[in-house]
């Protein structure tokens, strides 16, 4: 399974490609805002600091507007992934972008319907809401077993399962052992994977036994 981090967060993104770990980036309007900073000149800092994929989200709605925005976004950088909404409008700029040899994410997808029209429009990723369907009572993972038996029952689907809306290492997990492809996550998410009770207590132990020997290794 692949890791993208969720965020607009210079100092996050830094921080976790040093570990080797990071895999790409995703963006959102919504992080954009909270990071306080301008667009574009953010995205195009972000694709120099990460090698895979970066999405980066159209904010209109229209299809014409829409398309005008993602050609800007796709010339920022190689590693740019048009991020588009699953509507009529975003799978119609989906097709002619994927056709056209441009990543795209496919996001806000809720349903297993939704996601086989984004494998028909040629997206690179679909970006399925876990988190967001529990909220509302549902199971979000659900909706990644479906989406992942659905596409593995056709070799010419090629989209990858962005697992989205992850709010906890269970979901990433669970995610992994469905066969999801990749799993987006908030930062604090991604951390909260090397925790364990019982990795900390051995460490603990294993230093206290290693300060009785008197040694160095150095």
């Amino acid at each position: 399974m692949k890791f993208f981090v969720d965020t607009a967060d210079i100092d996050d993104i830094k921080d976790l490609a040093s570990t080797g770990l990071l895999d790409g980036v995703t963006t959102n309007p919504s992080l954009i805002a909270k990071s306080g900073k301008e667009f574009i000149p953010l995205i195009e800092e972000i694709c120099d600091i990460v090698s895979g994929p970066v999405s980066a989200e159209v904010a209109a709605t229209d299809y014409e507007t829409m398309r005008k925005e993602a050609e800007v976004l796709r010339k920022i950088a190689d590693n740019i992934a048009v991020k588009v909404p699953l509507t009529p409008a975003g799978l119609k700029v989906c097709k002619e972008l994927s056709d056209g040899g441009t990543m795209v994410n496919v996001t806000l997808c809720f349903s297993a319907a939704q996601a086989l029209l984004a494998a028909k429009a040629g997206a690179t990723f679909i970006s399925p809401f876990v988190g967001r369907l529990d909220d509302i009572s549902q199971t979000g993972l659900d909706l990644i077993a479906e989406i992942v038996t659905i596409y593995s029952q056709y070799p010419n689907f090629h989209t990858e399962v962005l697992v989205a809306s992850v709010r906890n290492p269970l979901h990433i997990t669970e995610s992994a052992k469905m066969g999801a492809d990749v799993a987006t996550c908030p930062p604090n998410v991604i951390r909260a994977l090397y925790n364990h009770p019982l990795t900390d207590k051995g460490l603990a132990a294993f230093v206290e036994d290693w300060k009785k020997t008197g040694q160095s290794i150095l």
